[in-house]
């Protein structure tokens, strides 16, 4: 069999195969340590004595991500104050949020595929600017997609999409 022919076979029964849970249900799926504060590892604290952190609710960074307009992006620092703030703890855990904002992310490009409102997830960028390379199609879709809206992308010394110029001007603060 030739290496054209097994592609071929793959191909076809990829086509047909469809995970049995999709990513909009992940996000929407409830646990019952979403939405707990919890003791802040140290690590995280900054020094603070007793500091609290949030586990998000995917939910929640889902219609946060909905509610940046276009033109306009924010970070991660921002929405994780955000999320913390709205549930009274110090800190949003850093750790999940990544984890839940990457099911946004799929859950919308599901969306875009079954010709709903996409969640504009390549509005939030990682701190400083950057690109998220975990986003589907990794930074080369992700600026492709800030590019879009009018932003300028630049380069690291690879000559690949790293971060938003002058991103701060087009910042977001969750009100």
């Amino acid at each position: 069999m030739s290496q054209a022919q097994v592609l071929l076979i793959l191909a076809t029964t990829m086509a047909k195969w469809k995970p049995k849970t999709t990513w909009r249900d992940k996000l929407e799926k409830e646990h019952p340590n979403h939405g707990k504060i919890v003791d802040c590892p140290e690590v995280w604290a900054k020094g603070k004595d007793g500091a609290t952190m949030l586990i998000p609710v995917p939910m929640n960074i889902d219609e946060l991500v909905r509610k940046i307009p276009s033109g306009s992006l924010t970070d991660m620092s921002n929405i994780r104050q955000r999320l913390a703030g709205d549930a009274g703890a110090d800190i949003a855990c850093p750790m999940t949020t990544g984890i839940f904002l990457k099911f946004v992310a799929l859950a919308a490009e599901e969306d875009r595929v079954n010709e709903l409102e996409p969640a504009p997830y390549w509005r939030l960028l990682k701190d400083g600017g950057k690109l998220n390379p975990k986003y589907p199609g990794g930074v080369d879709d992700h600026a492709a997609l800030l590019i879009e809206e009018g932003h300028e992308i630049l380069l690291n010394r690879k000559g690949r999409p790293a971060k938003v110029a002058d991103y701060e001007e087009s910042i977001f603060i969750f009100c």
